[in-house]
């Protein structure tokens, strides 16, 4: 099913993306990846590069490309950025002040539905916090909204260094 979709030319052949702003799926959580490609597939979530590989997809399908990704290890990107140690701070004070652990759990991991963050492309994590901020992503809820309101493009891109280097 991956090669069928060719998940690998944007996601990295073992999940580990090298592509800027495509996130890596490797260790993700399998419910998250399944929710996503129904998403995706339902025209819920408008990805315009997801469209084509989303569509089809049995429900089996989309749990056994969640299974999969989810079995990958995990591992950050081969272009990560150097730690920048004041941006990791304050990213690391903000994503304690806004509770990310609360959802993501402390070690960022996720659970269920909820996505693994840590180690997960930076300049990725940052878009997709600004599309939830400017109300242009929307989860399954609108918690993610509610959290990011009134951030500025800096004080995400703190948080973005800061999940990243995790």
């Amino acid at each position: 099913m991956v090669a069928e979709r060719n998940c690998g030319a944007c996601h990295g052949e073992r999940g580990v993306s090298a592509m800027p702003s495509i996130p890596s799926l490797a260790g993700q959580q399998r419910e998250f990846i399944a929710l996503q490609l129904v998403l995706f597939r339902e025209g819920l979530r408008d990805v315009p590069a997801m469209q084509a590989p989303a569509d089809g997809l049995t429900d089996q399908d989309v749990e056994d490309l969640g299974a999969y990704f989810a079995a990958l290890p995990h591992a950050p990107p081969p272009d990560r950025a150097p730690q920048d140690a004041a941006a990791y701070a304050g990213g690391e004070a903000l994503a304690n002040q806004l509770r990310c652990g609360v959802c993501h759990l402390p070690s960022l991991a996720g659970q269920n539905q909820v996505p693994h963050i840590a180690g997960q492309r930076e300049e990725y994590l940052a878009e997709e916090l600004k599309a939830y901020r400017d109300s242009r992503r929307h989860g399954t809820d609108t918690q993610m909204n509610g959290v990011v309101q009134g951030l500025s493009d800096a004080q995400i891109e703190q948080i973005a260094h800061y999940v990243s280097q995790r």
